[in-house]
């Protein structure tokens, strides 16, 4: 079974690009040249000078030895939260701004949730010297201050989208306006493993980076490149893109992706995609989708804004459908305690997000000698407001 996109943007039945007509020269622009541009090694060259200089990578892959003793797992961090701007999202940015310069554009557009996204976008285009516009939920604006004040010192501007839930995905719905107004002088930065082809699969590429770390360094730390498992939380799912992609076709290792389930599966409030999904067509591409009846895509809920989107990347649609991986629900009670006890045993502060990974301990029993690798996709100073409240320090 292949797991990779083939030539038609599909992954298996999910994938394609089901776009409005005005955007087809911009998304077929980026499909015809995207794998070309991403080959030249000037590309490269710069991609990766950015990546060590700018981001600072490789980003470590820790042995939590605490955390370890207490499940009876090895379990390794892979440290995406000591990236520049505190997560995964930077590595996908600067890929993209490089391609952007490429194609010409000179207008940057970016939706975000948590906030990640934006700030990594934000920080990308005062690197490149380019006008940067963010959409952002009204609600995730309010819950994301520290991250909405680090857009505008960085030079963007943030317009918050008052429609719908007034979360990630209306912020989507109003960047795609955006780009439906702009399209010959403006690249719109898809900040997951979501919308139309090549979207999912560029994105998948460039956080790639992740898994090809893990595997020389768990080579150098366990003298093998195949952990056990791979973990990681998805909301669309571009830090789990990126944790699994060099380990799609190695069967020995097993996939773990960790939703959100709000307060409970069954609640009305949540966002388990696998669970409660079924196939449909969100922002440009068919893949799992929480809707009604009728098709009318459901709000999604998670304490984590990151999460709480009510599709996921036709990637992770695919890997749930064939069973190559097992997706779990964890609630926000199960992820704020774990994301605590990150802190009181391994004195790291988490993203709420990936807490939701950490929270997978309590409920799946590992063997004494299974590697475990989690990808700790962010850090938690984003988060510290709902840390607390929710536990009232």
């Amino acid at each position: 079974m292949n797991y990779n996109v083939d030539e038609k943007g599909y992954y298996g039945e999910f994938g394609g690009a089901f776009i409005p007509e005005m955007l087809y020269p911009n998304v077929e622009e980026l499909r015809q040249n995207y794998l070309k541009v991403m080959a030249e090694p000037d590309f490269q060259k710069e991609f990766n000078q950015l990546l060590k200089d700018y981001v600072g990578r490789p980003s470590p892959l820790y042995f939590a030895k605490r955390l370890s003793e207490k499940y009876n797992a090895k379990i390794y961090l892979k440290r995406e939260d000591l990236n520049h701007t505190g997560a995964h999202k930077i590595n996908n940015t600067i890929g993209q701004i490089l391609m952007a310069k490429r194609l010409g554009k000179k207008r940057i557009i970016a939706e975000t949730g948590a906030g990640q996204h934006g700030v990594a976008t934000a920080t990308v285009c005062a690197l490149m010297g380019l006008e940067c516009i963010v959409y952002m939920g009204e609600i995730d604006i309010a819950r994301q201050a520290p991250n909405v004040a680090r857009m505008k010192m960085l030079g963007a501007k943030v317009i918050p989208a008052l429609s719908g839930s007034r979360t990630l995905k209306d912020a989507t719905n109003e960047a795609i306006r955006d780009w439906i107004n702009n399209p010959v002088n403006t690249h719109y930065i898809i900040g997951s493993a979501i919308g139309p082809h090549p979207y999912p699969d560029m994105v998948t590429k460039f956080q790639s980076v992740v898994s090809e770390e893990i595997k020389w360094q768990l080579k150098e730390q366990e003298g093998r490149e195949n952990p056990d498992y791979v973990v990681a939380c998805i909301g669309g799912g571009s830090n789990a893109a990126g944790t699994y992609y060099h380990y799609l076709h190695e069967p020995d290792v097993g996939i773990i992706a960790v939703e959100a389930a709000g307060l409970g599966v069954d609640s009305g409030e949540s966002a388990a995609t696998s669970v409660l999904g079924k196939e449909g067509i969100i922002h440009g591409c068919k893949t799992l989708l929480m809707q009604t009846k009728d098709g009318q895509i459901t709000e999604p809920y998670s304490i984590s804004a990151g999460l709480d989107y009510p599709g996921v990347g036709p990637m992770h649609a695919h890997l749930c459908k064939t069973g190559r991986a097992e997706f779990m629900s964890i609630t926000d009670s199960e992820a704020m305690n774990a994301g605590l006890e990150l802190c009181k045993l391994e004195g790291i502060i988490p993203a709420i997000e990936s807490s939701h990974a950490l929270a997978i301990f309590e409920q799946k029993t590992f063997k004494p000698d299974d590697v475990v690798v989690v990808s700790l996709s962010g850090r938690g100073d984003k988060d510290l407001e709902n840390y607390i409240d929710y536990f009232k320090i």
